[in-house]
């Protein structure tokens, strides 16, 4: 344990330090995001913060490769190499689109490109846990992986627009899932520890850079920052629940979903979530999928009444609500997690709306004064 927090911390550190060089390095680039009508910030800034995340990553894995305890998995596999690279890669396509706005047709495409790459280097789907283990043929297998990896990196892409707000999901989901990833890894084969190993690298940047992201942000992640979360949390997924067998007798007492290949989608919920909503709104206006407007889940919440930093802190307690349920069915049982989460999701929904329900009795309350002064 006191590797993965080491290499959590590292990545962590590495991240913090390079964020206001990489700041420096956008303004000297021109790289600062003007104020467009769906945004909430009010002052352009930078927004290349992926890079800063990057440098994390990538340190992060170099040492972890020369560290004893977890070198071998460096050498046994070329997975974590294989994630590196994609990593690389997806970062340069989000800088690019930072730089120049890129076509979505444009950018979706490279993100395909690079996904089917990661998954030809074998970050894939092996079998679907359905009841029975069923193989994938390798078509298949980097088909679906590919799928996967693209949706998840629009996903967080989507989500990306109040101040820590990916970041800190991001970070919630990466702690579940190193929870769970450290569970298997005591008694499974070394792919659960591969997936650690990305899920706390994961944690640490997303926990270095929020401290420069907190509202009001100095600097902004940007498409850089945010296709590079969703494709290594989608990767530790991938690594880890594609290849387990469920007729196994540590998935059948660990496994807290019943359809693992369904673990990315818990884990991003609320990414997901909004992708889908603003996908169907879109495409029923006859608009592009990938046409901007106001009416993300953010900016919802700040519609009906919260400041940045409440919405901010509601959506990432919805996002650790979700994420730690899953998590807790590997220490209790399944009622008392259902019992804990209605409760719990009935107290959040009482805070996500008391603004909207608040601002409706007073304007009742000052429409009834109105009608007795009139009487």
């Amino acid at each position: 344990m006191r590797i993965y927090l080491f290499i959590a911390a590292l990545a962590g550190a590495v991240t913090w330090f390079m964020t206001p060089v990489i700041r420096q390095l956008a303004f000297r680039i021109g790289a600062v995001g003007e104020v467009r009508a769906r945004d909430v910030h009010t002052v352009p800034t930078p927004r290349i913060g992926g890079l800063a995340m990057l440098s994390g990553v990538a340190v992060a894995f170099l040492i972890a490769s020369r560290t004893p305890w977890v070198e071998n998995l460096f050498e046994e596999s070329h997975q974590l190499w294989a994630v590196l690279v994609g990593a690389i890669l997806i970062s340069l396509v989000g800088v690019a689109d930072d730089l120049w706005d890129l076509d979505w047709m444009l950018k979706m495409s490279g993100q395909l490109l690079i996904s089917l790459l990661v998954s030809w280097g074998g970050v894939r789907i092996v079998s679907l846990p359905l009841g029975n283990l069923y193989s994938v043929s390798t078509s298949w297998s980097i088909a679906i992986s590919a799928f996967l990896l693209v949706a998840s990196i629009n996903a967080v892409n989507f989500v990306d627009g109040l101040d820590g707000l990916a970041s800190g999901i991001v970070a919630i989901g990466g702690i579940a899932f190193a929870i769970y990833s450290y569970m298997l890894a005591r008694s499974t084969a070394n792919f659960a520890s591969v997936a650690l190993i990305i899920d706390v690298v994961i944690v640490g940047v997303c926990v270095g850079f929020l401290l420069h992201n907190w509202h009001p942000a100095s600097i902004f992640m940007g498409d850089s920052g945010s296709m590079l979360l969703g494709f290594m949390v989608t990767c530790a997924s991938i690594v880890m629940t594609g290849r387990l067998d469920p007729n196994a007798h540590h998935v059948n007492v660990y496994l807290p979903v019943f359809i693992p290949i369904l673990l990315p989608i818990l884990v991003l919920f609320l990414p997901v979530l909004d992708m889908v909503l603003a996908i169907t709104r879109r495409v029923s206006k006859g608009l592009s999928p990938m046409h901007p407007d106001r009416m993300h889940l953010h900016h919802r919440m700040l519609r009906i009444g919260h400041s940045v930093r409440w919405a901010v802190g509601i959506l990432w307690s919805w996002a650790a609500l979700i994420s730690f349920s899953s998590v807790l069915l590997l220490f209790f049982r399944m009622r008392y997690v259902f019992a804990f989460f209605v409760c719990a999701a009935a107290v959040l929904t009482v805070v996500t709306l008391f603004p909207y329900y608040r601002t409706r009795f007073a304007e009742i309350r000052a429409q009834r004064a109105q009608e007795e002064e009139a009487a």
